[in-house]
């Protein structure tokens, strides 16, 4: 399974652990596929015609850098503190002795503690075992690490708030496995809703 985010720095390609992080990875995909936000369909242009609906992520900037660490995106509302979850609310962790902060290129999810999962993510700049089983790995990058060279080296300002605007344009799904199959929920993970 993978997903590809394309920025004006480059693309992201990922690959996502849907085997090993079945909820998280339902819910980035689900956003990833969906145009539901508040704003979600363009205006429509002069002569009239509406465009196409935005997915959820489409827009959403890369709001927080710090070097040698990671870069955070997945805030539509770009202040770092929005964001939500197709589970109606923020939803539980989870952590698997396969998935780790082990390298360069890892995603993870961004949260404000235990079960506070919504739709904020973030790429480790390096290694990062300190973060391991306190932030959910639903992923990794399997190419555009040129991409996320040139993230890395944007220019911050307070808060890590990078100077240059760079958001994820647009998003392409390469396949979907929970699409393929019944992954069915007998109810949202642990936290969800809440």
């Amino acid at each position: 399974m993978s997903v590809t985010l394309h920025t004006a720095v480059g693309d992201l390609k990922v690959e996502v652990f849907c085997d090993t992080a079945p909820a998280t990875s339902f819910n980035f995909l689900a956003l990833c596929a969906s145009g539901h936000r508040a704003g979600a369909v363009r205006r429509p242009t002069a002569d009239r015609r509406p465009s196409a609906a935005r997915r959820y992520y489409d827009g959403s900037p890369f709001h927080r850098v710090i070097r040698g660490f990671m870069v955070q995106t997945g805030d539509p509302t770009g202040s770092g503190k929005g964001g939500a979850s197709i589970w109606g609310g923020a939803f539980g962790d989870e952590f698997h002795a396969e998935n780790r902060h082990d390298r360069r290129g890892v995603l993870a999810m961004a949260n404000k503690g235990p079960g506070t999962n919504r739709s904020q993510f973030f790429f480790t700049f390096d290694a990062q075992p300190h973060l391991n089983d306190r932030y959910t790995v639903f992923g990794r990058l399997i190419d555009g690490f040129d991409a996320l060279d040139a993230l890395e080296k944007l220019p911050v300002g307070k808060k890590n708030r990078p100077t240059t605007d760079v958001r994820i344009e647009r998003v392409t799904i390469h396949a979907n496995p929970l699409a393929e199959r019944d992954v069915v929920f007998a109810s949202p993970p642990a936290g969800a809703g809440e």
